[in-house]
């Protein structure tokens, strides 16, 4: 009989497939938000390459994507970490800590023999995506790093900056500011494995200590060489400061360990669980009720759930534009040739921005692009944009934004701006009678509340 296990993650989804004991089929593949469409993917994979056939193999199911998928397959949903347990005790019986580091979550087990077995103390964040693999890739991307450069990326040797490590978008915040002083990418990257690597010994173990031997498992624990350097740093040094006797010759190296099939544990843990269940349980029912899902429930329970917009049609949008957009309305026009100009620039987390005025403060150039993680890259795009409109002198030059403080005296400009300031400047100019402005960025949300003029 085949026994296929799932896990339906956050990201990705894995699946392993077992006939007599051995593995006759697995893959791990990013389903890019299309849970369901990637399990029917798979199992439709599975009936036509190793043989799957409803009614007769069993299906199991695990991550925070499974409870909508198992029932529409007629599979049996294990938890999470009961099902990494399982696969665990099965192939590393002598582990006594895991750590699985997952795409937007993480969990620590702890294994302490107790009588004639092992008692499990868990512990598992879920809530946000802080000290996970999303934290350190949505940073790389920011800096454009490739995903084969951020495997290779080291931590040991390399200085370390203080990023947070509770908040994936603080993260990427604090990751801006190093990038905008000028803090080279790699010492940036190898901050990132160091905030994960404290996030979880911070957060999930409670004051106890992991006892070696250690076991990481989950892509990032797997995929990234400074992760696994991080971990073997801090766990040395937190053995050595509580004298935890260890091994002899044996270091870090020896007792942290990275599994090959790091991925796969959740998933050949439901195999292992699905094991000891009667045989009428988890029974493989084909893949028709999730087609249908795919195709025509999910969107019928869309349409059930959905709220109204914030419009109710062109013209309430064609009406707020009229109301809010009128002082953009001569930008981008004709340029006022040799008149002096002065330039506001703003290098933000994501894009920088630029306008040009008149000495009378007509608005009459734009810039917007996107950044490219290099703000001498950012200020040489919109002075490119600038000088392609026509604009020859400059009068005056203001920057504002996380890249001020770097471009001030490579550019030459007047003044650097605190944003803050900037934002109820301009805002008191177009609307005198405001009181409170938000300004939704790249990586960062203000609210600011005016009492005479002054934030």
């Amino acid at each position: 009989m085949t026994i296929v296990g799932l896990d339906v993650g956050s990201t990705t989804v894995k699946a392993v497939a077992l006939a007599d004991g051995q593995i006759v089929w697995r893959d791990y593949q990013r389903h890019n938000t299309r849970q369901a469409e990637k399990v029917h993917e798979f199992l439709t994979r599975m009936q036509d390459e190793c043989g799957l056939a409803p009614g007769r193999n069993r299906v199991f199911f695990t991550g925070s994507g499974a409870g909508l998928i198992a029932p529409l397959v007629g599979g049996k949903l294990i938890q999470e970490v009961v099902a990494v347990a399982a696969s665990v005790e099965k192939l590393h019986p002598d582990v006594r800590f895991v750590s699985e580091i997952g795409g937007e979550d993480m969990k620590t087990i702890f294994f302490t023999a107790s009588g004639n077995g092992k008692s499990k103390q868990v512990y598992m964040q879920s809530a946000c995506s802080g000290g996970t693999g999303t934290f350190i890739e949505k940073t790389a991307r920011k800096l454009q790093i490739p995903s084969e450069m951020l495997a290779r990326m080291p931590y040991d040797g390399v200085s370390l900056h203080k990023v947070s490590s509770k908040c994936g978008i603080f993260a990427e915040a604090d990751a801006n500011s190093l990038l905008k002083s000028g803090v080279p990418v790699e010492e940036i990257i190898a901050s990132l494995f160091e905030a994960v690597v404290y996030q979880n010994l911070a957060t999930l173990t409670k004051g106890n200590t992991p006892m070696p031997q250690v076991l990481l498992l989950g892509g990032p624990n797997l995929f990234f060489t400074g992760l696994q350097q991080a971990w073997r740093q801090h766990l040395g040094r937190l053995w050595r400061e509580r004298a935890v006797a260890l091994p002899e010759g044996a270091g870090p190296e020896e007792l942290v360990t990275v599994p090959d099939d790091a991925l796969y544990y959740a998933a050949l843990g439901c195999v292992e669980i699905g094991r000891g269940e009667a045989e009428n349980v988890g029974i493989y029912a084909g893949t028709n009720r999730l087609a249908w899902w795919i195709e025509q429930g999910q969107h019928e329970e869309k349409a059930k759930q959905g709220g109204k917009g914030l419009a109710r049609g062109a013209t309430d949008l064609d009406g707020f534009r009229r109301r809010y957009a009128a002082r953009a309305n001569g930008a981008n026009g004709a340029t006022h040739g040799d008149t002096p100009l002065f330039v506001g620039c703003d290098f933000g987390s994501t894009t920088a921005k630029a306008v040009v005025l008149t000495p009378d403060r007509e608005l009459v150039h734009a810039a917007y692009v996107q950044s490219k993680g290099n703000p001498i890259e950012d200020a040489k795009a919109l002075f490119r944009d600038i000088r392609n409109a026509g604009v020859r002198e400059v009068a005056g030059l203001a920057l504002t934004g996380y890249g001020k403080d770097l471009l001030k005296d490579i550019l030459g400009a007047d003044i650097g701006v605190v944003e803050t300031v900037a934002h109820a400047r301009s805002a008191l100019e177009v609307f005198p009678d405001a009181d409170v402005l938000c300004d939704v960025g790249g990586t960062d949300v203000k609210i600011m509340i005016l009492r005479q003029g002054t934030v």
